[in-house]
């Protein structure tokens, strides 16, 4: 190769060369961050409140969401626990822990009920179903939608409650329907009378209201809930709710005021029973019929408002509002029906633990007359205000009691009972005794006594000289003058004469139970005793001369049974106390006192009237006993702490409470003779003088034998 020629560039020249050269990137200008204000006191104060609420929160719902999770399992463990202890259903709608005791009259109507009562087990598929609307509507609306309590019905209450200035949890308690079963039965906890001091103890403490207890309530009640269906709670309320006048459950209730089953009862008489349930005893409809009315009608606004009610129908049950039934409507016989409970056996009465059924003597004819007799006396006979007491009996000759009235207001129950209770000295009203044992031992209408001012010497107390009523002196009068005029100095020497322990042996065989004097005053009745024991001493007297034991109760029986368990009917008649003849003059010379004595206030036209005054000493007691051939009728007027009568006596007011009662008894009836005998006339009458020593003539014995004998 020459010199010449030109050499190629070499490959590692291009290897080496040069690169290209680059450019350098452009260094964008940075903006300058904006500076940030200097932090001041206030900022920084801001900035740590702000996180220590942030971390409050945070740690807030953190340990909201777990105590939660806690919350609910420990309610869901108190929910199982519940519903697993719960007894079978139907175990449950009867919860009294004693029986009730049912009182008919002697033709078999009911006219009371003494005990808590419960009418039979009643469903929800058996009962009205107004009832059952009325119930929901009024009690719990959202029943059949939540699970055992409403949040929203104790917010409500609680609202309320706040609103009226009481507490939270006092007053309207939002509580469900179940809540409410739950509290009726007590959360589970029974009756145990060792531990409570009664079963209205237990009670009240059932209704005790705490924070504890209403938590413990709505664990129960979802317990409920889970154990039981809607229908089955709803039964169980049914049952269980107590509904006024010892009605327990709607079935009892609805016999009770309707005289129905619960499963008759029409809207009116549905919602009237549920308004009930707030307040079942100032509610009730037998202590305010107008007022039970209107919160039934404010019931049958809500069954209407919720669908229950068609406007035509709610239209209906507000014109016809629900009345009582007749029986319930009367309030007859309550001093009658305490008597029967207190008199008859306490296991069967007082204290059963079954159903009882009693038929008594009561004639509520016959008791409402008395009643009305009465009513009628003080409402038009004595001054307005006055505070003076009465008592009426009517009683037929075997003892049988057919009317009681124990004080002016007949329609308490539970209320002393002057004509059982009331022990007060009889005045003048126990001198047919003493009559009585004078006819007894021989002696006759006919036969006269002095009456001439008389002493005795009293053992211990020294010369004893009592006056008569007029303060005036006769003379000898007959037996029957003395006892038409109810002159006090025969009555104390025939006392004497025929022997005092006589006299007394005769009025304790006739009933009068009560301790007796021992002194000469016994024969102007100083003693104290009942009302119906003198009435039923009296009715000695009419049945010819034997002893009764007044009687109410007829037979008893368990609810459900046909057969009685006692039969006391006719049990009153005892034994003879004084001979038939003696009987029937001593009525004949009583029929006198109504005739023409002490007791002419209380004739009736057409009727034949045997009877006897008593006025205690400066009137603390005035009686009127009498009797016509079917009944005898005790009355006795007084002030219950004693006080003197002003201007009363025997035979004035208490005679016209007797003719008052007595004509409405007798009303439309055909007269009855009285079984009297008038007295034989004698040609030499005996005449007992008050200084003849005091013992029996030979002769009045030897006529005793003789009566004697002849009655045999």
């Amino acid at each position: 190769m020459s010199n010449n020629q030109k050499r190629g560039p070499l490959v590692a020249d291009k290897r080496y060369s040069k690169p290209a050269p680059t450019k350098k990137p452009v260094k964008k200008k940075r903006k300058p961050a904006a500076r940030k204000p200097a932090r001041g006191p206030i900022s920084w104060l801001v900035a740590t409140i702000a996180g220590a609420v942030g971390f409050v929160l945070r740690l807030f719902w953190k340990l909201m969401w777990r105590g939660a999770v806690v919350l609910g399992l420990i309610v869901g463990i108190g929910v199982y626990y519940f519903a697993s202890q719960m007894p079978p259903m139907d175990t449950l709608v009867d919860g009294r822990a004693r029986g009730s005791v049912t009182m008919t009259d002697k033709t078999g109507a009911v006219y009371a009920w003494r005990g808590d009562q419960f009418g039979g087990m009643i469903t929800t598929d058996t009962v009205s179903r107004h009832l059952k609307n009325a119930v929901v509507a009024s009690e719990d609306k959202r029943f059949y939608r939540h699970i055992g309590i409403s949040p929203r019905g104790i917010a409500s209450a609680v609202r309320i409650n706040l609103r009226a200035g009481r507490g939270p949890l006092s007053g309207n308690g939002g509580s469900t329907i179940t809540q409410q079963v739950a509290k009726l039965l007590c959360l589970g906890v029974p009756y145990d009378p060792n531990t409570w001091d009664s079963e209205a103890a237990y009670e009240a403490d059932c209704r005790r209201t705490t924070l504890w207890r209403k938590v413990k309530e709505a664990v129960f009640a979802m317990g409920m809930e889970a154990a039981y269906t809607k229908d089955e709670i709803l039964t169980i309320y049914l049952n269980r709710a107590y509904l006024g006048a010892g009605s327990r459950g709607f079935e009892a209730a609805s016999q009770r005021y309707f005289g129905k089953s619960a499963a008759k009862v029409t809207p009116a008489e549905g919602a009237m029973l549920s308004s009930l349930l707030p307040a079942p005893t100032s509610r009730a409809p037998t202590r305010n019929l107008e007022r039970a009315q209107q919160y039934a009608a404010v019931v049958v606004g809500l069954m209407k408002t919720q669908g229950y009610l068609s406007q035509s129908a709610a239209d209906e049950a507000r014109a016809n509002p629900a009345t009582l039934s007749a029986a319930a409507e009367q309030k007859a016989g309550g001093y009658f029906a305490d008597w029967v409970m207190a008199s008859g056996p306490e296991f069967f009465t007082r204290n059963t633990t079954e159903d009882v059924i009693i038929r008594t003597t009561l004639d509520q004819r016959i008791q409402k007359a008395a009643e009305d007799g009465l009513q009628w006396v003080f409402d038009n006979k004595v001054r307005a205000g006055s505070e003076a007491q009465a008592a009426v009996i009517v009683m037929s000759a075997d003892g049988a009691v057919r009317a009681m009235v124990g004080g002016r207001d007949n329609t308490v129950t539970g209320a002393f009972n002057r004509a059982t209770q009331a022990k007060r000295q009889t005045g003048s009203a126990f001198k047919p005794f003493v009559y009585a044992t004078a006819l007894d031992l021989g002696m006759t209408p006919n036969d006269m006594v002095n009456d001439v001012a008389t002493c005795w010497n009293v053992r211990g107390s020294g010369e004893w000289c009592p006056k008569n009523y007029d303060k005036k002196f006769k003379g000898p009068v007959t037996l029957t003058q003395a006892i038409a005029e109810s002159r006090n100095i025969p009555a104390v020497v025939l006392s004497e004469q025929m022997g005092r322990e006589i006299v007394r042996n005769v009025a304790t065989d006739f009933g009068i139970e009560s301790d007796l004097a021992a002194g000469p005053a016994l024969a102007l009745g100083v003693s104290e005793s009942t009302l119906i024991e003198m009435t039923g001493a009296f009715a000695g007297i009419l049945n010819g001369g034997s002893s009764v034991t007044p009687y109410g109760l007829t037979d008893l029986r368990f609810q459900g049974d046909a057969e009685p368990l006692m039969d006391s009917s006719g049990a009153g008649i005892g034994e003879r106390v004084i001979q038939t003849t003696a009987a029937r003059e001593l009525t004949w010379m009583m029929a006198q006192v109504v005739q023409s004595g002490t007791g002419q206030r209380a004739k009736i036209d057409d009727w034949e009237i045997a009877g006897k005054s008593g006025t205690t000493q400066a009137a603390r007691d005035a009686w009127f006993i009498a009797f016509t051939g079917d009944y005898v009728t005790g009355v006795w007027m007084g002030y219950d702490d004693n006080r003197p009568l002003s201007g009363v006596t025997g035979g004035g007011l208490p005679a016209d409470i007797w003719r008052e009662t007595m004509t409405r008894v007798l009303a439309g009836q055909q007269p009855t003779p009285l079984p009297m005998q008038a007295p034989v006339a004698v040609a030499a009458p005996t005449i007992l003088e008050g200084e003849t020593d005091n013992i029996v003539a030979d002769q009045v014995l030897q006529d005793l034998l003789n009566n004697i004998l002849n009655e045999n």
